[in-house]
């Protein structure tokens, strides 16, 4: 039987202490009260999960269009929550680590699992170094965001598997996860889904869905998503992909980024990984107006101006060879998200 969202798991625990439902409203109080504003935001949302709504309200990502205030069912946040864990196999009694923004919708699901499933949650500062954690502590399972991962390469073979969302994992960052001891995968998900839906082991190439979870791709080449336990319309997103079966597919590009030069379609991200390393600085590729060829391939460096080595782009087609290369001081971001369209429309602008 499927628990239900009202449920409380005789294993769980927060901080090494297990709590009832009214020792939750009191920590919740504590936190909103006296805590630092990570601490308010957990505290925040443990006063909106033993509510008597049936429903959560936050903001999308902007992944599937214009981010916009969405309603999800606690039960899906549940339904979720158990998915996960049949997928990478969490049991009642793991230690887990919670080091992720509360007010997002991953780090509401971090909280969502432990008291569903029973798991032993620490919370700490969701920092980019993971600075409050305890180097003599193990845990069996925590979720990351890149930038987190990149910053604390070293202290991560202080957990058993590592699932890391958020934004595209960059190719040089796979590479260096690689010598880590501990199972780390990539996501694949949005807000819409209730965080991930698909999951790949670094180093593979596909993503397969999690449990009651299927796929298609509509005529643009999309992914289309099938998540009935969790939301009850399909989910079309704008994310191109090769459909390996209903349960597996891999991540080509955005649809909003292909560029299309001289009637031919590039994949920046795919361009991209096999110059992951060979440029030290953030950069991406986009396209730019072009007379004869509707766009030209352009890349767009982070930083100050500097000579580029002759054999940088060996690896590249002929056609996926940059006719421009802009440098830019600082790039663009909101919530560890680069925003290309708005570099990429400066600088046409300025053309």
């Amino acid at each position: 039987m499927m628990p239900n969202y009202k449920n409380i798991h005789n294993r769980f625990k927060i901080n090494g202490f297990h709590l009832d439902k009214e020792a939750l409203f009191q920590l919740a109080y504590s936190y909103i009260k006296e805590g630092v504003q990570f601490e308010k935001e957990f505290g925040e949302f443990l006063l909106d999960w033993i509510d008597n709504k049936d429903t959560i309200e936050l903001m999308t990502s902007g992944t599937t269009g214009i981010p916009k205030l969405i309603t999800l069912q606690k039960q899906a946040m549940v339904n979720s929550a158990i998915a996960t864990a049949d997928f990478f196999n969490l049991r009642p009694g793991d230690k887990v680590l919670h080091c992720l923004p509360t007010r997002y919708i991953a780090g509401k699901m971090m909280f969502v699992r432990s008291i569903i499933v029973g798991l032993e949650m620490d919370l700490i500062a969701p920092t980019s170094h993971l600075d409050d954690l305890l180097p003599s502590k193990k845990y069996d399972f925590v979720a990351l965001v890149p930038i987190q991962a990149q910053a604390g390469l070293d202290k991560l073979n202080q957990f058993k598997k590592i699932i890391i969302g958020g934004a595209k994992l960059t190719d040089t960052l796979a590479h260096q996860l690689k010598s880590c001891n501990a199972e780390i995968y990539e996501t694949y998900g949005m807000t819409e889904t209730i965080t991930h839906i698909a999951a790949k082991r670094i180093g593979t190439e596909y993503f397969e869905t999690l449990p009651n979870v299927s796929i298609s791709k509509d005529d643009r080449s999309c992914l289309v998503i099938h998540a009935p336990n969790i939301v009850a319309s399909t989910i079309v997103t704008n994310d191109l992909v090769e459909i390996c079966s209903e349960h597996k597919f891999k991540w080509l590009g955005r649809f909003d980024n292909v560029i299309n030069s001289g009637g031919i379609k590039y994949f920046p991200e795919q361009i991209e990984a096999k110059l992951a390393l060979k440029i030290n600085q953030r950069f991406f590729i986009a396209g730019l107006p072009d007379d004869n060829l509707g766009q030209k391939i352009a890349l767009f460096i982070e930083g100050e101006e500097f000579p580029l080595e002759a054999n940088i782009f060996n690896e590249l087609e002929k056609f996926e060879r940059p006719k421009e290369i802009h440098f830019i001081l600082h790039f663009i971001e909101t919530n560890n998200k680069l925003k290309r369209f708005e570099m990429v429309e400066n600088q046409i602008n300025s053309l």
